[in-house]
């Protein structure tokens, strides 16, 4: 039998290139959810947070990079979902108001960690089953083509998913029906404290795709603009009709897997390598400085700025009131 053919994508998205105001803002971007996951950790060990807790720490350029690319498109993420839900648009004080449990949350305080939702910011939720949410992708591009909205879904999701067989289901079924999402695997390499090379004989988690025939790209993801560039050529095909993408990006979280995870299985020096070469806050503060000539108090601004936002949705989390006990079955039904 002869190897499905395999299309591939765009060599340019047709964004246009960055500015030196518009990288600023895509740094800016990044140093909130990172200052925004510092303070859910410290929120966690107050016991203000309760329940699972994911940081985002680390893997701050996929998300932003892409929101760049897809500011009006649809998003699913799976449970590490802070960093995409304010990459995507919503409010650091609901997002942190869910965290704390508070009725004033994007979930009512119901959700958590790991249920975030925003309909207007086109955030169509985090989700606690691992992979179990890849195939609720299809039916998010699936509206997206019955309504003719011209728009894609992007769905997130780690390494450990790309295993699960609702993953392959959902790949052979988007592209069969050619529906316009792209597949975003944030290989950090670990499932929870299991490397890539001892989950799969395969690494490339992109190589997947290769048995339904669908586009596929493996990138590194530690450079906002290039995954802003290689999401919007990814979005672009999908747009375009042409069915859907699988990307692999190349991340690296700088917690464990989550709250409760000390992370004792990395080799000696492996995190503290990827801090040094591949930091992605660092990596852009470094070429807004050489490339763009931003000055150092342009960006301390920025970090004063963001220390303001998130201080502010700390003080807001922590005064809004509890969920009402009488609204536990609220919401239950779709109206």
């Amino acid at each position: 039998m002869s190897e499905l053919p395999t299309p591939s994508l765009p060599q340019e998205s047709g964004l246009p290139p960055l500015d030196a105001e518009g990288l600023l803002k895509l740094y800016r971007e990044m140093v909130l959810i990172r200052r925004v996951e510092e303070l859910a950790a410290k929120a966690y060990t107050m016991r203000k947070i309760l329940g699972f807790c994911h940081l985002y720490i680390g893997q701050e350029s996929v998300a932003v990079g892409a929101a760049a690319a897809t500011p009006d498109d649809y998003w699913i993420a799976a449970y590490r979902e802070h960093g995409h839900a304010l990459a995507k648009g919503v409010s650091a004080r609901a997002v942190m108001a869910e965290l704390f449990g508070k009725a004033t949350g994007t979930s009512l305080g119901l959700g958590g960690s790991m249920h975030i939702f925003d309909k207007d910011a086109k955030f169509m939720g985090g989700y606690g089953i691992v992979g179990g949410h890849v195939p609720l992708a299809n039916g998010v591009g699936w509206a997206i083509k019955q309504r003719n909205e011209g728009r894609v879904c992007l769905c997130y999701f780690g390494d450990g998913a790309a295993h699960q067989g609702a993953f392959f289901e959902a790949l052979c079924l988007a592209q069969l029906w050619k529906l316009p999402v792209v597949f975003i695997c944030e290989n950090n390499f670990y499932a929870m404290g299991t490397s890539i090379d001892r989950q799969s004989h395969l690494t490339d988690m992109s190589l997947r795709a290769n048995g339904v025939g669908m586009a596929r790209e493996q990138l590194r993801g530690f450079d906002v603009e290039h995954v802003r560039e290689r999401v919007g050529a990814a979005a672009k095909f999908a747009r375009e009709g042409n069915g859907p993408v699988m990307l692999e990006i190349i991340t690296y979280r700088h917690r464990g897997h989550s709250m409760s995870d000390p992370a004792k299985y990395r080799p000696k020096g492996e995190l503290e390598e990827y801090k040094l070469n591949s930091e992605p806050l660092a990596l852009t503060k470094r070429r807004l400085e050489q490339d763009f000539g931003v000055s150092a108090e342009r960006i301390a601004a920025v970090h004063q700025e963001v220390e303001a936002v998130a201080e502010e949705a700390w003080n807001f989390a922590e005064s809004s009131p509890d969920p009402d006990p009488a609204t536990l079955y609220d919401h239950v039904y779709a109206e």
